[in-house]
């Protein structure tokens, strides 16, 4: 159980940093999580031949893989609008209503009983994100982006559960990649279509360069290949295979409630590299402690659990 924790852990701080990236990286956001999707697919696929652990799923497993693909994409593409509407520390901040989402929908997809202590807190998260909504309405687009990502990884991380079991961790994440990389790309004319100004290629400037808003010790590389390959390798492959891993020992509320850390991680980083604080006030911060205060209860409640199992044992 703590070791699964820690995973999560690492893996919500890496997502932190996706929303400095997302931000600092020029291109549109279908572009974005096509070009992320697709260095993340290649990636993994690296690995998986160069350890000799390749495997072939059936079809019914690779159409399951696949609708997580295409939620994750969607979900991505929601999450990278939401920065470019508003900024980052908005769009994260947004995620911690997905435990609420998760709270709801996953006894009706898992045909379970609701548990009421999870609905309370996912009710102080909702409380939390009312008042950031409330005191920054100016972000309503980015907001509403935020929040439609946030259902979307409710449910993608659902189904991650339920089959998180049946299928190595590197295999999972190289179908859902791949899957989703492809269902982009198969939309791509019609974006082009309808946003014709898109910009396909990364911007490539490789000019070293300290940006006035950044820390002096601090170093901005002006190069979006440089931010994509990190942000694949990083905040993708390594996070998503810390995730999964934990997913087969946490519940997927539990998984949700601690991801609702990324804007509390990530907001620090933006506040530290974008100075993005001066467009934030008291109601957004009033949110964000509320989503703090209900992950730390939701990790006192599993002490408590994990202690009682022990007495019993």
């Amino acid at each position: 159980m703590k070791k699964a924790l820690i995973q999560l852990h690492i893996a919500v701080l890496l997502w932190g940093f996706t929303g400095v990236l997302g931000k600092l990286i020029s291109l549109d956001a279908p572009m974005l999580v096509w070009y992320r999707m697709l260095l993340t697919a290649l990636f993994v696929l690296v690995i998986l031949l160069f350890s000799r652990k390749w495997l072939k799923v059936e079809t019914a497993g690779v159409k399951k893989l696949a609708t997580i693909g295409g939620l994750m994409a969607a979900h991505w593409i929601a999450f990278y609008a939401a920065i470019k509407f508003s900024n980052a520390s908005i769009a994260l901040v947004c995620l911690s209503t997905a435990s609420v989402f998760t709270s709801v929908l996953e006894p009706l997809i898992n045909k379970t009983k609701y548990n009421f202590n999870e609905l309370a807190l996912g009710m102080l998260a909702l409380v939390g994100m009312y008042l950031i909504y409330h005191f920054q309405d100016l972000y309503g687009v980015g907001i509403l982006l935020g929040t439609i990502a946030a259902l979307l990884s409710s449910i993608f991380t659902i189904y991650n559960k339920r089959i998180a079991s049946e299928y190595p961790v590197r295999t999972m994440v190289f179908y859902e990649m791949t899957t989703g990389f492809l269902i982009i790309t198969a939309l791509l004319p019609a974006l082009f279509y309808f946003v014709p100004d898109t910009h396909f290629l990364p911007a490539q400037d490789s000019i070293f360069k300290v940006a006035e808003n950044l820390p002096s010790n601090l170093i901005n590389l002006k190069n979006d290949w440089i931010w994509l390959i990190v942000l694949a390798l990083c905040c993708t492959v390594w996070a998503q295979t810390l995730a999964l891993n934990a997913l087969k020992k946490l519940s997927s509320f539990t998984i949700t409630l601690t991801v609702n850390m990324e804007p509390v991680y990530g907001i620090l980083l933006a506040i530290l590299i974008y100075r993005e604080d001066k467009d934030l006030n008291w109601g957004f911060f009033m949110g964000m402690g509320l989503i703090c205060l209900s992950v730390l209860l939701q990790m006192r409640s599993l002490i408590v659990e994990s202690r009682r199992n022990k007495l019993k044992t």
